[in-house]
């Protein structure tokens, strides 16, 4: 069954899944063929995210990103 079969049945949730799977179809191969993900990148945007918030109305982006990479770096 091919993409074009899964846009033929009408079903918007199945072009829905198709359109993700088409997009991203190489980092899902390479998590089967090298066992690798994206979960360090993840885990880092989350580090970031927390900091952001503890240091919600900083105004200085230059500070901002100084202590990031002090702290993470």
């Amino acid at each position: 069954m091919s993409c074009l079969d899964v846009e033929q049945t009408g079903f918007r949730a199945f072009n829905t899944i198709a359109n993700t799977i088409s997009l991203n179809y190489r980092s899902i191969l390479n998590y089967f063929i090298n066992r690798s993900t994206n979960a360090s990148a993840e885990s880092f945007n989350a580090k970031i995210k927390a900091f952001r918030t503890q240091f919600r109305g900083v105004k200085n982006t230059e500070f901002f990103l100084f202590r990031l990479t002090q702290i993470y770096a």
